[in-house]
């Protein structure tokens, strides 16, 4: 209908005929005519129906909260609602993760190492069902039990940024279990060296990947949970992998021989010893261990 057309002053049409074009995002009206919206109130008064409608605009990428005046699909009125109900506010932020995926979510490295030490612990656990699920699968099928308590504060689509991920999924855990997971699947495990250095878990085993000298002196395979033997890769001085392994003992008696006629000239700053199970570990090269208070 163009803007010429006697009808297009009117607010409300009877259509009895509509087209749509493919090269058009707008319908075309082909026959219609006036609507006294005096009708709604009076032959059309028994089909008039009031409701509180809460849902996620996706144009305006936020929560709205109406309560509407409706004959069937027809929206007739709608005022906005300053406190809908909760329980269908809570329902339409569900709605709207459930839809959009957990990348709705900022589940950050922090967030995302807690999801990994979870699954290596039910992985290895004799007894896996005393561990929550957090898999991707899991949490969008349990949204109700742990992510609606945190969305009082949920409106628009830039709010769910502000949710602190790692502690609301650390919250499904309570505090013996939180103690055992940080003794399982601790975030970092600490080497000969002193040095504390980040576990892997999104390898199967995990990985701790360490500078070769940081290890001398250890002939033992560092563990985790469930005597659960890690990946060491054993790094060059530029940080390059020089051996993958899980028998460490069976390395400095094997191949680091052949390592060690490799880089000893490469890296002459750093301590190639010939027996790496009685040196001292180290961080640091030679110059700096020598000059260390």
């Amino acid at each position: 209908m163009s803007e010429q057309d006697r009808l297009s002053r009117h607010p409300w049409l009877a259509v009895a005929s509509l087209t749509s074009r493919q090269d058009s995002a707008t319908d075309q009206i082909r026959l219609a005519a006036a609507l006294d919206p005096a009708l709604f109130d009076q032959l059309l008064a028994d089909l008039k129906r009031s409701e509180q409608v809460v849902e996620w605009d996706t144009h305006q990428d936020r929560l709205i909260a109406e309560q509407r005046s409706c004959i069937g699909q027809l929206i007739l009125e709608r005022k906005p609602v300053r406190q809908p109900d909760p329980e269908r506010r809570t329902a339409a932020l569900l709605a709207r993760v459930r839809q959009a995926g957990l990348q709705l979510l900022p589940l950050d490295d922090t967030a995302e190492q807690l999801r990994l030490r979870l699954a290596f612990v039910r992985r290895v656990d004799p007894e896996p069902e005393r561990w929550p699920d957090l898999s991707d699968t899991a949490l969008l099928d349990s949204l109700e039990d742990w992510l609606a308590p945190w969305l009082d504060a949920i409106n628009k689509g830039s709010d769910f940024a502000r949710l602190d991920m790692s502690s609301i999924l650390r919250s499904r855990l309570d505090w013996p279990l939180q103690q055992a997971l940080d003794q399982l699947a601790p975030e970092r495990l600490q080497v000969p060296s002193g040095s504390r250095i980040r576990v892997d878990y999104s390898q199967t085993p995990p990985v701790l990947a360490v500078k070769l000298q940081e290890m001398f002196g250890c002939t033992d395979t560092p563990t985790l949970g469930f005597n659960t033997p890690v990946t060491l890769h054993l790094l060059s001085p530029a940080q390059r992998p020089l051996q993958v392994t899980q028998d460490l003992a069976g390395f400095w008696r094997g191949s680091y021989h052949e390592v060690r006629k490799e880089m000893k000239g490469r890296y002459p700053k750093h301590p190639w010893p010939e027996d790496p199970t009685c040196a001292v570990a180290t961080a640091r090269t030679k110059r700096a261990a020598e000059h260390k208070p």
